[in-house]
């Protein structure tokens, strides 16, 4: 299973110094055990719409894992992607960009996509700013 991603969120003062009073008298473990719980509960709540949307959208769910020798054999077949995942595509670091662009013919990504920059470049995908910026 992937690492999980870390994602930056702004909470008001008063929202944090509550979460702050939950876990000091031990409800949740940590600021980070709430935040999970709390999307976690909001999943949950909204499982029925997201079980429509996926199957309306045609999403995988998951991680989806392409490799050099994946995509050579489809380019050498002359076939194509139609890519819609909700969760993680990864490309081997070998993969080039240009086999990648020729392949991959549509792609849509909620979540994280982990490959090289010049295949990211290659398949139109921004680069995530990082909590810095």
């Amino acid at each position: 299973m992937p690492e999980p991603e870390k994602v930056t969120i702004n909470l008001s003062v008063v929202d944090l110094g509550q979460i702050d009073v939950l876990v000091e008298e031990g409800y949740y473990s940590s600021r980070t055990d709430f935040l999970r719980t709390a999307a976690r509960a909001q999943l949950e709540k909204h499982n029925e719409a997201l079980s429509q949307i996926i199957r309306r959208r045609g999403l995988t769910i998951g991680v989806v894992h392409l490799s050099r020798a994946q995509l050579e054999e489809l380019a050498h077949k002359g076939e194509s992607l139609d890519l819609r995942v909700a969760g993680m595509l990864s490309m081997d670091d070998d993969v080039p960009p240009q086999l990648a662009a020729a392949v991959i013919r549509n792609l849509q990504v909620f979540g994280v996509v982990r490959a090289s920059r010049a295949v990211r470049a290659a398949l139109g995908i921004k680069e995530r700013r990082t909590p810095a910026e």
